[in-house]
């Protein structure tokens, strides 16, 4: 008992890690256009470390990401191995089935990527997904409608404390506001996220 109580103490300890360098990350003047995270996080995310995966050590860098709708999950795999799992995700005001057309209020359904990010986000922070791809503008033009866009992963509304209630977004997939700091630091732009119903 002992034992696993040790192995659990510390790897809370290394999950808290104080701040680390990337090995090998390119710091220099090249580094913007080079890497797919922000060169600089807005000064109050700045002092934050990057997490590191507890069993190997090794920076978390997601390079793909599993949103399950109905289980309300997210998870962030590296290397085909499971990293991190936020639970309790809030959608739109209708949560069920894929996003069709702009204003219908559902999150999307399908193979994106994460494209950009938003320091300056109305909602703390915020990961852009790829919608609408060429499928769903083609679906949404067939009705002569706009499949709409700008659905992000992001936090709770900026400058309100706590965390809102229920299904609030306008299909964006929210976060709290921790949860969202730490999958600003270890999603890329670039990673593949599946979004499942």
């Amino acid at each position: 008992m002992r034992a696993i109580a040790a192995l659990f103490l510390a790897l809370i300890l290394a999950s808290c890690a104080g701040p680390q360098r990337i090995a090998g990350a390119d710091t220099g003047a090249g580094a913007a256009a080079n890497s797919p995270f922000p060169t600089a996080l807005p000064p109050r995310y700045a002092a934050r470390s990057i997490p590191r995966d507890t069993l190997t050590g090794q920076p978390l860098i997601a390079d793909y990401l599993v949103i399950d709708k109905s289980e309300r999950l997210l998870i962030v795999y590296q290397n085909g191995r499971p990293v991190r799992a936020y639970r309790g995700l809030q959608f739109g005001d209708a949560p069920t089935g894929h996003k069709r057309f702009q204003g219908d209020e559902r999150t999307p359904e399908g193979i994106y990527t994460i494209d950009t990010r938003n320091p300056r986000s109305s909602y703390h922070l915020s990961l852009r997904i790829s919608y609408p791809n060429r499928s769903d503008r083609a679906f949404a033009g067939q009705y002569g409608r706009s499949p709409g866009g700008d659905i992000f992963i992001h936090g709770q509304p900026t400058g309100r404390p706590g965390r809102m209630r229920g299904d609030w977004t306008d299909g964006c997939v929210a976060l709290t506001n921790a949860e969202i700091e730490e999958l600003w630091q270890i999603v890329p732009d670039g990673t593949p996220i599946e979004i499942r119903p």
